[in-house]
This record gives C-alpha cells, sequence and structure tokens, in this order.
C-alpha cells in the first residue's frame, strides 16, 4: 500500500540520527499525521506495551528505525545487548504489527548483514552466502532475524513488509562518543579536539587501508520516503551511494573539513574490521533514486551539526 499525505505514519527511534531523518523529510513532504513516542513514554522493549499502542492507534505504516547501534569497540564489547536489544524490539514491533492489522511497514537492516569476505560491490543475493564480521556479528544476526521475520510474514500472511539495507550513515544527531561511536562521527570530534588542543597529530584506529562507503543520513530518509511512496513491497534493497573510500582517504577529508593542519597516526593494534563494504544500488536506481550529497559536503553538514562545533561557535 503507498504512503499518501493522509496516512497515519509511526516513526520508531524518532530522535536518533535515522528516525530524526525520516521525520524531517516526512514533514518536508507534507506527512503531518506522524506517530512519535519516546523511550520515557513508550519501551520498545516492552512486548505487551508495544502490542497495546499498535493495536490502539493501528498505523497505516511504520518506519522500523529504532535499534541499539554502535562502532566496533561497541559491538564487540557489548555483544549480548546488541543481540537480544535488537531481536526483541523489532520482534516486538513487526509482530506487533501484524498483530493490530498493519499492512506496511519498512525495516531498517545494516550492511554489516553481509558476509565478511563479500564479492564487491555487494548485491542483495549476497545476504547469508558466507561467515560474517566477528566484531559485529551479534547485531548482524538481530538485523538478519528481522529481515527475515518481515519475508517470513510476508509469505505467511500477505503482509508487505519490506527491508531496506543502509550503508555506514553519517550526519545529524549522531553518536560523537569516542568509546561507542562509529568511524566517521569519531573522526570528525578526534580531529576537532586535536584542532582546539593545537596537536600536530590525531590517532585513527587501524591501518587505513579499509574501504567503506558512506551515506548522508537525509539521503537515506529520501531513499525510504520514495520507496514508500511508490508503495514498494518487493525484495530487499541496498541504499548507498555507490561509491566508497580508504579510510585513510575519508580522515584526510574529515581534517580538511574541519581545519586541523596536523597528520594522521594510524593505531595498527586497533582492529581494522571488513575489508571492504561497497554496496551495490543498481536495484535502488532501477526505483528511480540516486544518492544527491557529495561525501566532503555531507561532513561539512554533520560537522556544523555536531553538538561540540554549535558549543563551540556560542561560546
Amino acid at each position: 500500500m503507498p504512503l499518501h499525505k493522509s496516512s497515519k505514519v509511526f516513526v520508531t527511534g524518532h530522535r536518533g540520527m535515522v528516525g530524526s531523518a525520516l521525520v524531517r523529510n516526512l514533514r518536508s513532504r507534507g506527512f503531518n499525521n506522524l506517530l512519535l513516542r519516546t523511550r520515557s513514554e513508550f519501551d520498545l522493549l516492552d512486548q505487551q506495551a508495544v502490542h497495546a499502542f499498535l493495536a490502539e492507534h493501528k498505523p497505516d505504516y511504520i518506519f522500523l528505525a529504532a535499534a541499539k547501534v554502535g562502532g566496533i569497540q561497541a559491538n564487540d564489547r557489548y555483544r549480548a545487548d546488541f543481540l537480544y536489544q535488537n531481536l526483541q524490539l523489532e520482534s516486538n514491533l513487526i509482530h506487533g504489527a501484524h498483530m493490530a492489522g498493519v499492512q506496511s511497514l519498512m525495516f531498517l537492516a545494516s550492511s554489516c548483514i553481509y558476509p565478511r569476505d563479500c564479492p564487491q560491490p555487494i548485491k542483495e543475493e549476497y545476504l547469508l552466502t558466507g561467515p560474517l564480521e566477528s566484531t559485529n556479528e551479534p547485531y548482524a544476526i538481530a538485523k538478519i532475524a528481522g529481515i527475515k521475520l518481515c519475508e517470513s510474514f510476508n509469505q505467511q500472511f500477505g503482509r508487505q513488509y519490506v527491508s531496506v539495507m543502509p550503508t555506514n550513515l553519517y550526519g545529524p544527531n549522531d553518536n560523537y562518543d569516542l568509546e561507542n561511536s562509529h568511524v566517521l562521527p569519531a573522526l570528525i570530534r578526534k580531529a576537532h579536539e586535536a584542532k582546539l588542543r593545537g596537536d600536530h597529530e590525531y590517532v585513527v584506529w587501524g591501518s587505513g587501508t579499509p574501504r567503506r562507503e558512506f551515506l548522508y543520513v537525509d539521503d537515506l530518509a529520501d531513499a525510504c520516503v520514495h520507496l514508500a511512496e511508490q508503495g514498494y513491497g518487493g525484495p530487499l534493497v541496498n541504499i548507498g551511494t555507490g561509491e566508497d573510500v580508504t579510510i585513510r582517504e575519508l580522515a584526510e577529508t574529515v581534517m580538511r573539513v574541519v581545519g586541523f593542519d596536523g597528520r594522521v597516526v594510524y593505531d595498527r593494534t586497533k582492529p581494522d574490521g571488513t575489508p571492504r563494504k561497497w554496496l551495490d544500488v543498481q536495484r535502488l536506481a532501477a526505483l528511480g533514486w540516486r544518492a544527491t550529497t557529495p561525501l566532503k559536503e555531507g561532513i561539512q553538514k554533520a560537522y556544523e551539526a555536531a553538538p561540540f562545533f554549535t558549543q563551540a561557535a556560542s561560546a
């Protein structure tokens, strides 16, 4: 069922990076009937509360953007939390949606669902063709379970629960905690703080050789709403830019944006993670959508929206 301006839309995780981008995009397109709840109002890990909420409000469409997320260190350190919490909240929402008679739902997974040593670029059909990257295996397994749960409800009950696979995301409302963040926000904060201290160098984890693809989060939101408005109900879809860079190139771009004139030092005692993660986006292109935000421009926007930048600018 296509998304219409009058549709009642439930966006989970609306204060997070992805959820807030979805809300911005929906509102910019004239969607005003949005269901939004904070964690204090509504705990997605509480099955009874989730089922009661969905039965009462019966949204026309659900964007399942809520998740427990983090970088390499957080994924490896809190393996049980990442597996349990993501399994629990996606199961509550997907099953609860079905029980409430919700026909349309979009589940946002992650490109880490693909095997560690995938052929590049990564096509959607490579799912479950090899071992996962060990550092984020619990998170990936939870996301794969969500994809398969959507597929199973579609097959058994005729629902239209679609799954999309975003590449590495960045942008407003990102997590800049150096212990738990992903690589790009960590690089932005490290470069910013090194600049403020007058350092001559800043440290980047790993060798700098892995290649990653990065998508500005507002582009992701635009792709998701585009698919929803089309009434897309097909197999899983990769969402990315179709381009990747090395971590070294990424770090150097961040330095230019932040205005840090030092040098990069690579800490090779830290893990690199997957050697390369570059999505094939032909399926998405055939559906009429391509990313529009260049990497340097997106990093500039993300930096200017970061809390430590706005605090420094107002000081």
